[in-house]
């Protein structure tokens, strides 16, 4: 029932009800329950919505309206004309929405190519040890351990005269 009062606070205003400007900062408003009816999305939606919205944003499920309750909520079932025409008033926030969708698939993207980038520069790095160990594989890089070590120093010295 929750997430059906944070879909209801995005259809009506295009905006999550809990976002910030990081996960941690999202996460932290989550906790805290901390959301705001901003009077720039909010200013043409009805009181009725609002409240169809704050009995599902609760903390504790038990204090939650149920699905029989919120099926017989004035905002969604209005009992008058009244009521009825305050529901109209309350419509998906088209504009605002696709700004949200808009983020939301430019944020996916942003995503996936810095996850591209980083598996690109991690395969580069594996690709060079590889070529690193098979450079070490090469005759003159082997230890003579057969040969005793003065052969050895009298091979290197002569070598490099």
């Amino acid at each position: 029932m929750w997430s059906i009062g944070v879909v209801t606070y995005i259809l009506l205003s295009g905006i999550s009800p809990f976002q910030g400007s990081s996960d941690d900062e999202t996460l932290r408003n989550i906790v805290a329950m901390e959301y705001e009816f901003d009077e720039e999305c909010f200013g043409d939606t009805s009181a009725m919505a609002k409240d169809f919205i704050e009995k599902l944003l609760m903390k504790e499920p038990l204090d939650r309206m149920t699905a029989e309750e919120c099926l017989l909520h004035p905002w969604i079932k209005p009992l008058t004309r009244k009521q009825a025409a305050n529901r109209s008033r309350s419509s998906i926030n088209m504009k605002n929405f696709k700004k949200f969708n808009a983020r939301r698939k430019w944020k996916m993207s942003y995503n996936l190519v810095w996850a591209c980038n980083r598996l690109n520069r991690l395969h580069l790095r594996c690709k060079s040890r590889a070529e690193d160990q098979e450079l070490r594989q090469c005759e003159s890089d082997q230890e003579d351990t057969d040969t005793k070590p003065a052969s050895l120093i009298r091979r290197r010295l002569s070598s490099t005269s």
